[in-house]
């Protein structure tokens, strides 16, 4: 691991414990490698438009953290990560969350071989890579949990990967500011189970995490 980032340590440590998160040593060192590849990769892959490597630590590492406590209590067998782009919020929570699959889907293949890399280079067994448009993949079995926080609107998100959704199943759509406008375009076909307003160190501006069903399956 690189010294550059094994010195941002104490600062991934500290913005969890902000975030009411214990990270055990083996995941504080997970967290640091893939932050490492990340930064590697990104000069050449363009995985991200974060190019200072202490930045992506409040707007990686610790944002996609920020739904860690939503997921825990959801419990799902598994989920699925639409529009993962570099393993975003995926593969932090599938570091934190060893007992649940999660399927990271990208259409871009530069970002889904960055992906095969640190997936093996972690040893994470609970990560499966598909490099495939939304549209196009059908699993065999459907997800509890939808996640993303790629998607331009709800709408798109919602109808885009409604076929991946399992009875009883909930979209986790991770936004800025508080989408009352996107929510109200949608109130005739989706509830709202809750929302949370994100707290994440060291980030400006507002960060929510809204939590839907289809209202034919509630």
């Amino acid at each position: 691991m690189s010294d550059p980032v094994e010195a941002l340590r104490p600062a991934l440590e500290a913005g969890a414990a902000e975030m009411g998160l214990a990270l055990t040593e083996l995941q504080l060192d997970q967290l640091l490698i893939y932050l490492a590849e990340l930064d590697k990769w990104n000069h050449a892959y363009n995985l991200s438009a974060v190019r200072d490597v202490r930045a992506m630590v409040s707007r990686h590492l610790l944002d996609s953290l920020s739904v860690l406590q939503t997921l825990r209590e959801l419990n799902p067998a598994s989920a699925i990560d639409v529009g993962t782009g570099g393993g975003l919020p995926g593969i932090p929570l599938a570091i934190m969350l060893p007992e649940c699959q999660f399927t990271l889907l990208d259409s871009a293949g530069k970002k889904t071989r960055f992906l095969f890399h640190v997936v093996t280079k972690l040893g994470l067994e609970n990560v499966r890579v598909e490099n495939r448009r939304v549209e196009s993949f059908q699993p065999k079995t459907l997800y509890p949990v939808v996640l993303s926080r790629a998607f331009a609107s709800l709408a798109d998100m919602t109808s885009n990967c409604f076929h991946l959704l399992a009875p009883k199943g909930v979209f986790l759509a991770m936004k800025g500011q508080y989408p009352a406008q996107e929510l109200a375009e949608i109130e005739a076909t989706y509830r709202i189970v809750s929302t949370h307003k994100l707290n994440v160190p060291e980030t400006e501006g507002e960060r929510h995490l809204v939590v839907l069903q289809p209202l034919e399956r509630a």
